[in-house]
């Protein structure tokens, strides 16, 4: 029997990855972060794109797909991004790709770059993929869909808490700030804006834990 389609979809600092590779370890599904491939194009771009002014050259960007070769490998069960080969887990995660990573996202170019390896992953089965429009344009015909939304505070803590463990310095209401400007930006943009796909169940978790979070997801999984 052919494992399910899971498309996890929300708003940025909700646990849409964290809770996604959760599910997929009980489910024995594949993973798939696609934030982090947006985030891996955008720490490529402000690696080798900038202009004069310090700001991301789109078209250098658009011109450069056919040197930026983006995967997920398996490291003691956890699916690591490289970029050419290179472990960029950490760096995707920093303040200045947080800070650019919508402008890279919302480009026509870009996600047709990306949308195609994400299908091909899907093909098969047995996967759970989280973002901002899987579940209405990357896996549109997905066998569970979910929206996760949580209010701004609860998600500001989260994100500030997620830098300081991973030592990177940051100041709460610019994290704040980050986020809403991010939310605007996903949920405006032309291009698969930020959206609950129509079929989706949405989950607010302001006042749940990860762990209740997963489980009322997996209840809606099993009683189907």
């Amino acid at each position: 029997m052919k494992k399910p389609v899971i498309a996890i979809d929300g708003y940025s600092s909700t646990g849409k990855s964290s809770i996604s590779k959760i599910i997929a370890d009980k489910l024995g599904l594949i993973h798939m972060d696609t934030g982090a491939l947006y985030r891996g194009a955008t720490w490529y771009a402000l690696q080798h794109c900038l202009n004069n002014d310090g700001e991301i050259d789109l078209n250098t960007l658009f011109s450069s797909f056919d040197q930026i070769h983006l995967e997920f490998k398996n490291n003691n069960g956890t699916l690591v991004l490289y970029l050419n080969s290179t472990d960029i887990s950490k760096e995707i995660r920093t303040n200045a790709v947080s800070e650019n990573v919508s402008l890279v996202a919302k480009q026509k170019e870009v996600r047709d770059f990306l949308l195609q390896s994400q299908r091909s992953l899907a093909e098969k089965g047995g996967v759970i993929m989280d973002g901002r429009d899987i579940g209405t344009v990357v896996l549109p015909n997905a066998d569970y869909k979910f929206f996760l939304t949580a209010s701004i505070d609860e998600r500001t803590n989260r994100r500030f808490l997620e830098l300081k463990g991973l030592g990177i310095e940051a100041d709460k209401e610019q994290v704040k700030q980050n986020l809403i400007e991010r939310d605007k930006v996903d949920s405006e943009r032309e291009i698969a804006p930020l959206k609950k796909a129509d079929d989706a169940t949405v989950i607010d978790n302001s006042n749940l834990t990860k762990e209740e979070t997963i489980e009322l997801i997996l209840s809606y999984i099993e009683k189907i």
